[in-house]
């Protein structure tokens, strides 16, 4: 009886198929200042409806001599600790919304009351660069 060698024939591996992961969106640095991603940059449906413009903002728009919203472009509601707030650049921080103004659902209309609120805050004499004003004025 001959002995016959039996081929062991080695199974391939299946080969493994590595996911990439995706890399988070890159956050601007003013994302990471204000904590919160500015939505516009990804999605055109947040840039302004201009047929929702507030009749305070078109007044505002005309005096400044603006085409548009210009830097208005760029403020939207957000919310600080859980209440609506939009983020004042020039004060560095967050100006939380009244609450007896009652918001709209529509995120537009929104970031409208938003901006408005904004203009009108840094316009008050409560504004913190009113006290900066009066303490650096040259020729007082």
């Amino acid at each position: 009886m001959k002995k016959t060698k039996k081929k062991i024939v080695k199974k391939k591996k299946p080969s493994v198929v590595v996911k990439k992961k995706t890399p988070k969106a890159r956050e601007t640095a003013r994302e990471k200042m204000i904590g919160q991603h500015i939505g516009y940059r990804y999605d055109v449906n947040l840039l302004p409806d201009y047929q929702k413009v507030t009749s305070f903002l078109k007044k505002y728009i005309e005096y400044m001599g603006w085409d548009d919203l210009n830097w208005l472009e760029d403020v939207h509601m957000g919310y600080e600790e859980g209440r609506p707030a939009v983020f004042d650049r020039n004060a560095n921080g967050w100006v939380t919304i009244p609450i007896k103004i009652k918001l709209p659902k529509d995120q537009q209309d929104r970031d409208m009351i938003a901006r408005e609120l904004l203009v009108k805050f840094q316009m008050s004499p409560n504004h913190p660069l009113v006290d900066l004003k009066k303490a650096y004025r040259k020729g007082h």
